[in-house]
């Protein structure tokens, strides 16, 4: 008897799971749909805006101020060939890492710091809000100045970019722990240690998140100012010289390589987030 009461009970669970299963499968078919319809509308924005750029130019618009598509190609094949692009790509994208790193670093750990110890806060918060008022552009002279146009003053300018996007997100991260769950497991037994790695720090990882991905873009932005400024090489050298042999095709392929960047570092960023907020 209670093998045959049981039959159904087991069908019955079964047939849940299985249902379970089915609905899974069709939410990543759906997902999976939807992706491929953005990635298809986004890729097709791009092949109109650039048809429509293409026809306008010269017929419509004097390819003088906003050049061409195939222009711009034939700059860049031509930069390719040569080897110009890559040399002033690194030496942008060297210093835009180095940068990025030394100073996302800094923000981190100096905005968990002040975050988590109040009396630090209290003191050295002004100095913060202090430096950070002072406008960034202007300071590149000033660095340029003390390190020179190579490699070191661009990574200066980018790091201090940088800090403060971290540096903010980071700090309001750290204070932002919900402290009735601080409370409870310090009530459970839970060591200091276990309170910082299982609560404390993953709770301030998606605030470091925003601040990094915030800091991508600004850290490209830092460098190439600082190359603007004053520099032999890089990408924001490329630009100014274009720019001032009235080069519109040179100008748009630097723009365009710019933003490459940035895409794929953000790309990067996003998948590295995902990877360490799987605990959501």
């Amino acid at each position: 008897m209670t093998t045959v009461a049981s039959a159904p009970v087991e069908v019955l669970e079964l047939d849940r799971e299985q249902a379970i299963a089915d609905e899974e499968r069709r939410f990543r078919q759906r997902t999976r749909r939807y992706r491929t319809l953005v990635i298809s509308c986004r890729i097709g924005v791009v092949v109109i805006a650039l048809a429509a750029w293409q026809l306008l130019s010269g017929s419509v618009i004097d390819d003088f101020w906003i050049s061409s598509p195939r222009d711009i190609a034939e700059r860049l094949k031509t930069w390719l060939t040569d080897g110009t692009l890559a040399d002033n790509t690194w030496a942008t994208v060297q210093a835009m890492i180095i940068g990025f790193t030394i100073g996302s670093t800094a923000g981190v750990v100096i905005g968990f710091v002040l975050g988590r110890v109040k009396f630090l806060a209290d003191v050295f918060y002004p100095y913060v809000i202090a430096v950070n008022s002072l406008p960034k552009l202007a300071l590149a002279p000033l660095f340029i100045l003390w390190f020179g146009i190579g490699l070191e003053g661009k990574v200066v300018m980018t790091s201090m970019v940088c800090f403060f996007l971290v540096f903010y997100n980071t700090f309001a991260g750290a204070r932002d722990t919900d402290a009735e769950l601080l409370g409870v497991m310090a009530v459970m037994g839970a060591s200091r240690r276990a309170r910082l790695f299982k609560l404390i720090l993953p709770s301030t990882a998606t605030w470091i998140f925003a601040g990094l991905r915030l800091a991508v873009p600004y850290s490209l932005v830092g460098a190439v100012v600082s190359e603007i400024t004053a520099s032999s090489e890089g990408l924001g050298h490329l630009l100014k010289t274009s720019a001032n042999t009235f080069d519109t095709a040179g100008t748009f392929a630097v723009l365009a390589v710019l933003i490459t960047i940035a895409l794929i570092i953000n790309i990067v960023v996003s998948r590295a987030e995902s990877m360490t907020s799987r605990w959501k």
